[in-house]
């Protein structure tokens, strides 16, 4: 868990003290955090969001967390932030915006390329954000003292509820979060505190009748609006799922290899979104949309480096080639096949599988049935073997 702990230091007022200085304090951390280049801020208290904890539970039981077994196994802390820290008086959420210069959806078009979502064709965000989140609170501190811990993504807090809870915006029927000055492109991070810090006022759900974001799932990952089905979102299944993708979801995934905008990207909200300012995230030439006959070529090594220091490593080679030759196998462009074929004999059977699906998409039943005495016999993995046999009696 990403967590820093900061202790008072020299002679600064402690809890019982935090209110000296109130709104000002405020106002003053508040420019601090500008200046640190986050976007939007807010304060809200550990027992602002009752009503999380009942739908994590409901999402749990349901098992729409699908492989995410850290959501079961730290729901206890999840559910509630003072469960996660019962010393924390105040929570201060910040927000850092990552608004792309471009509707992501014109990328679906882009067939012979790779589709990586906008969060992850720039440096990890949990490393711009956690950086910046420690000089805040290392600024607080050294103000009015307290302890403090700050968290990023991975940590059981409840981000969006919390960001609600503090005004930065609202949880959409996507169940992301929208804000009326950035859309739906805000990473977001949190300082809990045993200051007590005056708390800013919620903001309201503004989705009204709309509901375009359901509507453009390719899958029908919204079981209702504001539910969220993991196990068939296409973002969950080419990011957090461990296994092979299932035939259903092959298809719909087109050429997206690593994550999926479609919801975030068709929010009327989007239109007041302005460009990220910051530099540091700026976009790193030619990750966001590659070629995938240069992907496919990819061993463990050249991923690690073309990847390196983005969300995308995290990801491993083996199932990244998965979601690629996905794409490769939607994209009806015949010419990749020179370099699938390489791949029936990859180590790892992510791969193995999924190039026995993308060469059955470009070159059909015959051409497969061709190769299946050259690689079948020697193919001892039942899943593969599996696929292969579903390949060829089709």
């Amino acid at each position: 868990m990403p967590t820093w702990i900061f202790r008072p230091i020299g002679d600064v007022p402690g809890p019982d003290g935090a209110e000296r200085g109130g709104a000002a304090l405020v106002v003053a951390l508040r420019r601090e955090a500008l200046i640190l280049g986050f976007d939007t801020f807010g304060i809200t208290g550990p027992n602002a969001i009752p009503q999380a904890g009942g739908r994590l539970d409901r999402f749990l039981a349901m098992g729409r967390h699908g492989d995410m077994d850290w959501l079961m196994a730290k729901a206890n802390r999840r559910r509630q932030p003072s469960a996660l820290w019962p010393g924390a008086r105040s929570i201060v959420m910040l927000g850092l915006n990552y608004g792309p210069d471009a509707n992501p959806l014109d990328r679906l078009q882009q067939v012979e390329r790779g589709n990586v979502s906008i969060y992850a064709e720039r440096k990890d965000y949990h490393v711009v954000v956690k950086k910046r989140l420690k000089a805040l609170a290392r600024w607080l501190q050294a103000e009015a003292g307290g302890e403090l811990k700050v968290f990023v993504d991975t940590a059981p807090v409840m981000e969006k509820p919390l960001a609600q809870a503090a005004g930065l915006g609202w949880q959409g029927k996507h169940s992301n979060l929208v804000s009326r000055n950035f859309g739906s492109w805000l990473f977001l991070g949190s300082i809990f505190t045993t200051l007590s810090l005056p708390a800013d006022g919620g903001e309201e759900d503004h989705c009204g009748g709309c509901h375009r974001c359901l509507d453009i799932c390719p899958t029908g990952a919204f079981p209702a609006p504001y539910q969220l089905d993991a196990r068939r979102c296409l973002s969950y299944l080419s990011i957090e799922h461990q296994g092979h993708i299932g035939t259903e979801f092959r298809k719909p995934m087109g050429n997206r290899i690593f994550g999926c905008d479609d919801c975030l990207a068709v929010c009327p909200w989007n239109k007041f979104a302005t460009l990220a300012r910051d530099a540091t995230l700026a976009p790193r030439p030619g990750l966001g949309m590659p070629a995938l006959d240069e992907l496919l070529q990819l061993d463990d090594a050249a991923f690690r480096a073309l990847y390196a220091g983005t969300p995308v490593k995290r990801l491993g080679r083996d199932r990244f080639l998965r979601n690629v030759l996905i794409a490769a196998g939607n994209s009806g462009t015949g010419r990749l096949s020179v370099w699938i074929e390489p791949l029936l004999a990859d180590p790892s059977p992510l791969v193995r599988a999924m190039a026995v699906w993308a060469l059955l998409q470009l070159r059909g039943v015959n051409v497969l049935a061709a190769l299946a005495p050259v690689y079948l016999p020697e193919e001892t993995d039942t899943d593969v073997r599996r696929e292969w046999g579903s390949a060829i009696s089709s």
